[in-house]
């Protein structure tokens, strides 16, 4: 009997307990290769490749497979396996099918999915904040026959609707006032379903947005589609899967704000930023027509309770939001007067604060909770919301609460310092935080509220955001505290006895020390990298879209040894160091005494004056090359740093220490640590008094070595790499994806991020080529986020004094349009600019970048300030929230109103919400 005999015979049945599913593809697949299905059930082997399911070739690229299922709902993706590899569709969006019982047999017509050109608009940032339907319940009509024609389309504004229309008069002959409105149950997916038996086949159809009058909007582009044929069964159900709707390239724009959560200042608030602050910033963005709020890092990053914690890229967790965002006014009340008088007044003092009191706000902040938590307790630990919050987070919670409560026992966060409890004991852990240890639950019990609390308040938060039509964008720092909960307990991830950061750039010219412990991605690769995976599933809890910090670190990081403080002679990893062979056979004379660091004698007085004879008493001594070295005191940076810890520091040993820094890091080669005998060119070596000792021919090869190896040799092995870690995790995820690609960029990082849908960041005052003095804004890339400035930068005041002939070559290649940005050689020194950047010139900075051709411009709340003159009262040096070469700089700015008198500040808002109209970045929906 042949297969379509049986299935014909099948379809008599009145009675079948199970569906019958047929997979249609066409797809030309090369020689020895075949397709697969596989899915979410057992019968498609339930997402294991090694299960999937062989589909049959009926010739011309048509393949097919049929399954029995009892299951009701299934997701399922295509593959190609044969000739030694396995291809998966290219887009990471799943196929998926809702099986309708009342007839058991299911046809689908499937496409091979590749990335479609306005990917980004599919992301939550748009399908689940901007564009989404929240009015999903039209259902069908009683439909006798079942053709179903599915389609993708996610710019569609709440106002308006898809439609089919085609060459039929059940789709009104091409009329859009006699269009099918089709219905949208899973946004961007479209459908209709039509009667197979009151349409004549074979005939021809389009999509078309229409609004709520059925006006066309837009027709989409290309041919008519065409529908030939379909297999004549009983009880069949047929879903016809279209290409999505064909639009012209995206041209979708918004604006949006960053600023830091701590920075923000209400009312309410308690001498810092709070989750109630957020709503209120929302607000504003909703009444000045901006689509975005991007926020800093708010992760725990309590390890001294000190100043140095305002660091909030150094994180103590991962998963842990940090207590001091709670909204206290919206957590509860305090039932004593007098207590809630004390802090009452204690809220008031410190709110009137210029900057963040971190120390002072974070102390109190805890005791007013720990009042409000023992006042509570017994309602709090009872309740279902806290005890459901435990049950799902409690592979994250139960380890954070011991770290805390370590942390706290020991007086550290250094986990090497906790005896018995150095090393991670799950076991240990799980009895701590047992509600019988009556030593210890008091406290965990307090832990496990705090962050309860924060967490409702930011879902709170989240959820305001999406009913504004406001996206919120988080942070992700690219690294982890060394002493933190995630170093504690999954030690194989990371190499702490190295440190990240970034080589010489515009933000330091020495190099950045991050001192977290840096990646160990062997490790992580063999699980399918879930710990990122993880990291990017918590972010999903509370936003549409993130940003990468330091998307370079997934292609390499700049790895420092422990014993630097500054970050000039780390390295790059992975990386392809030279061998001795290689750089001799390049025209360089190999000498040990290169990879030590010392300088000649007469050089001395270039770093130390009239002390340099003092310093080669104190901290020098001669090697046998001649050179001088640093003696075993201070032969390290650190050791360096320890000689000199008193903040009150002279002149003159600042300079002793800053030149025994500068001794430390004059070497021309670093040895790489992995591989024995292979050496790294030190970065900007050219600049070191070494190099000076060099011949013009040794200069000459040197030098060729050092931009081959930093700016040509890594290229293809970056690129492979960058690939290999971040393709599976923007698979794993649906928020819109920014890059922080900032710095010294590597060739393939935008070739990687324009493959994989990652918006880049672009600054008109740090352009991505040295061919340029100021990046063109109508030439960024549209898939990027463009903005005046950023926490690592000063605002757009203080920039503006920064440098007065930068300035004037600004207003005279950028401001006033003269075609001479490419070369100093037109600038008019004597050019008058300005001495400070008034509204009117920000007002002018600021409209150019919201007219730049990227997807997204976000403005830091300081430059919208610039534009009112009332707002403009506060030392512009004051606004910069972080100084990258300063490690322990404190981040402490505040805004200087409150969010309620922003609310109320109507020229500025006037004045924003123009702008952003006039920039086109006001899309508005209903």
């Amino acid at each position: 009997m042949s297969y379509l005999c049986h299935l014909k015979q099948k379809l008599t049945i009145e009675m079948i307990q199970e569906a019958i599913i047929i997979f249609n593809i066409n797809y030309r697949t090369k020689e020895n290769q075949k397709m697969y299905v596989v899915g979410s059930i057992p019968e498609l082997g339930e997402w294991q490749t090694a299960e999937a399911k062989e589909m049959m070739c009926e010739g011309d690229g048509f393949w097919k497979l049929s399954i029995e299922t009892q299951a009701h709902e299934i997701a399922y993706r295509y593959l190609v396996i044969g000739s030694g590899e396995t291809i998966h569709e290219p887009w990471r969006r799943q196929h998926a099918v809702k099986l309708d019982s009342s007839r058991p047999v299911c046809y689908l017509f499937d496409y091979w999915q590749p990335v479609p050109p306005d990917a980004a608009l599919y992301s939550a940032a748009f399908a689940k904040n901007l564009f989404a339907r929240h009015d999903l319940t039209h259902d069908y009509e009683n439909i006798d026959g079942h053709l179903i024609i599915k389609t993708l389309c996610p710019y569609v504004e709440r106002n308006q609707s898809l439609f089919i229309s085609g060459n039929r008069d059940e789709l009104g002959n091409w009329n859009p006032e006699f269009a099918k409105e089709m219905i949208c149950k899973n946004f961007p997916e479209w459908e209709i379903r039509l009667n197979v038996n009151e349409i004549i086949f074979p005939f021809e159809y389009k999509f078309l947005v229409a609004d709520v009058t059925r006006q066309c909007c837009r027709w989409e582009n290309g041919e008519n589609r065409l529908l030939s044929n379909l297999p004549e069964y009983l009880n069949v159900t047929y879903i016809i899967s279209e290409y999505p709707f064909r639009d012209a390239p995206p041209n979708w724009k918004g604006a949006g704000s960053v600023i830091p959560v701590f920075s923000l200042r209400s009312e309410n608030s308690f001498g810092i930023g709070d989750m109630r602050d957020v709503k209120l910033l929302i607000d504003w963005a909703k009444q000045t027509n901006q689509r975005l709020i991007q926020i800093l890092p708010v992760n725990d990053t309590t390890s001294t309770y000190s100043k140095t914690d305002s660091y909030p890229y150094s994180a103590i967790s991962t998963d842990a939001l940090h207590p001091v965002y709670i909204s206290l006014s919206d957590m509860g009340d305090l039932n004593r007067t007098r207590q809630a008088s004390l802090f009452q007044k204690k809220q008031k003092a410190l709110n009137i604060q210029q900057k963040v009191n971190y120390e002072s706000v974070l102390k109190h902040k805890i005791q007013y909770c720990r009042t409000y938590f023992k006042q509570e307790r017994e309602q709090i630990l009872n309740s279902e919301s806290f005890q459901s919050f435990c049950r799902n987070n409690q592979t994250w919670l139960e380890p954070y609460a011991a770290f805390c409560y370590y942390r706290d026992k020991y007086r550290t966060a250094d986990f090497t310092q906790w005896n018995k409890h150095a090393v991670y004991n799950p076991l240990h852990v799980q009895k701590l935080c047992d509600k019988k240890n009556n030593t210890a639950w008091p406290r965990i019990s307090f832990i496990y509220f705090l962050q309860f609390a924060v967490h409702t308040q930011f879902k709170k938060v989240s959820i305001y955001a999406r009913e504004r039509g406001i996206i919120l964008k988080g942070d992700l720092p690219i690294g982890i505290s060394r002493t933190s909960v995630e170093a504690w307990m999954e030690t194989s991830y990371f190499n702490c006895d190295m440190q990240a950061g970034a080589p010489p750039d515009f933000f330091s010219a020495t190099g950045q020390n991050w001192t977290f412990p840096t990646y160990n991605w062997e490790v992580m690769e063999k699980d399918g990298y879930a710990w990122w995976k993880k990291r990017f599933r918590t972010l999903s809890n509370y936003f549409d879209c993130f940003r990468i910090d330091h998307i370079l670190g997934f292609f390499r990081i700049w790895e420092i040894p422990l014993d630097y403080v500054q970050g000039l002679c780390g390295h790059f990893r992975p990386a392809l160091p030279f061998s001795i062979e290689e750089i001799e056979f390049a025209g360089f004379e190999w000498k040990d005494h290169f990879l030590k660091p010392a300088i000649q004698p007469g050089q001395l007085t270039r770093l130390f004056g009239a002390m340099a004879g003092e310093v080669v008493e104190q901290y020098l001594e001669l090697d046998g090359a001649g050179l001088l070295g640093l003696k075993p005191l201070c032969n390290t940076q650190q050791k360096i740093n320890q000689l000199f810890t008193n903040p009150s520091l002279s002149m003159n040993d600042k300079m002793i220490r800053d030149g025994l820094f500068w001794i430390a890091n004059e070497v021309l080669w670093i040895e790489d640590p992995y591989e024995k005998n292979k050496y790294h060119p030190r970065i900007h070596a050219s600049q070191s008094l070494r190099f000076e000792e060099l011949s013009g021919k040794e200069q000459m090869a040197f030098q060729k070595l050092h931009d081959d190896f930093f700016y040509e040799r890594h290229n293809d092995f970056w690129k492979s790499m960058a690939l290999r870690r971040l393709t599976p995790l923007v698979d794993c995820t649906d928020m819109l994806i920014c890059g922080e690609d900032l710095g010294m960029i590597p060739k393939p990082v935008q070739e990687v991020m324009n493959e994989l849908h990652i918006l880049s960041l672009e600054l008109e005052r740090a352009p991505k080529t040295s061919e340029v003095v100021f990046t063109d804004l109508q030439s960024v890339p549209y898939l990027s986020v463009c903005t005046t400035s950023t926490h690592d930068m000063n605002p757009l005041r203080a920039w503006w004094k920064e440098d007065t002939l930068r300035r004037q070559l600004y207003v005279q290649t950028v401001l006033c349009g003269k075609p001479d940005n490419l070369k100093y050689r037109a600038f008019d020194p004597g050019m008058e600019t300005p001495d400070n950047c008034t509204p009117e010139l920000a007002e002018l900075i600021i409209s150019n970048h919201l007219n730049a051709s990227s997807m997204l411009t976000i403005i830091p709340l300081q430059d919208w300030f610039a534009l009112d003159e009332t707002l403009n009262q506060m030392d512009a040096e004051s606004e910069r929230i972080n100084i990258p070469d300063n490690p322990n700089h404190e981040w402490n700015y505040r805004i200087p109103i409150t969010l309620e008198q922003l609310l109320q500040s109507k020229d500025l808002n006037r004045k924003i919400r123009k702008m952003i109209e006039k920039s086109g970045r006001s899309v508005k929906m209903s």
